[in-house]
C-alpha cells in the first residue's frame, strides 16, 4: 500500500496541474508524463516514459502505465503495464473484458511491475527528474 503511495505522489508531483509535461535533466532522456484519460473503473490512467528515436521514430524506453486509485485516502497509483519498444516487449498485468474491465489478474507479472516501478522512480530521484532543477515543459 505505501509503494502505491508513494507511486501516486510522485506521479503528482511530476505532472502537477498539467495533463502533459515533459521533465528534462542534462544527461539523460527526457522524461514524458501524460494524463491519458480513464480506465473502465472511472480511474485516472497516467503515462510516464522516456523516449528515444530509432530511423526517425519515437520509441518508448520504458513506458508504464499507472491507474490512479482516488477512492483510497491517500491516492494510490497501481502499474497496469510496461512497454519497451527497443526490446518488443508490451506486458500487461491485468486482462481485460469487452467492457474494459480487469477480468484476470497476472500475479507474478504485478509483482514485477511494482519492483520495476519502484527502482525506476529511485532512478528519476537520483537522476533530478524530482527537484526544481529539472527543465519543465508543458505539452499541453
Amino acid at each position: 500500500m505505501k509503494t502505491y503511495q508513494h507511486f501516486a505522489t510522485v506521479l503528482a508531483q511530476l505532472l502537477g496541474n498539467d495533463t502533459a509535461v515533459r521533465l528534462t535533466v542534462d544527461g539523460y532522456m527526457p522524461l514524458s508524463v501524460e494524463d491519458i484519460g480513464q480506465s473502465a473503473e472511472s480511474n485516472r490512467l497516467f503515462a510516464i516514459c522516456h523516449y528515444g528515436e530509432q530511423n526517425g521514430d519515437l520509441m518508448r524506453d520504458p513506458e508504464m502505465v499507472f491507474e490512479i486509485h482516488t477512492d483510497a485516502s491517500p491516492d494510490m497509483a497501481e502499474p497496469l503495464s510496461f512497454r519497451n519498444d527497443y526490446m518488443g516487449t508490451m506486458q500487461e498485468g491485468y486482462r481485460y473484458g469487452d467492457d474494459g474491465r480487469k477480468t484476470h489478474v497476472n500475479a507474478r507479472l504485478k509483482q514485477d511491475l511494482k519492483f520495476f516501478a519502484r527502482t525506476w522512480f529511485n532512478h528519476l530521484k537520483d537522476q533530478g527528474f524530482l527537484v526544481d532543477t529539472a527543465i519543465r515543459e508543458r505539452l499541453t
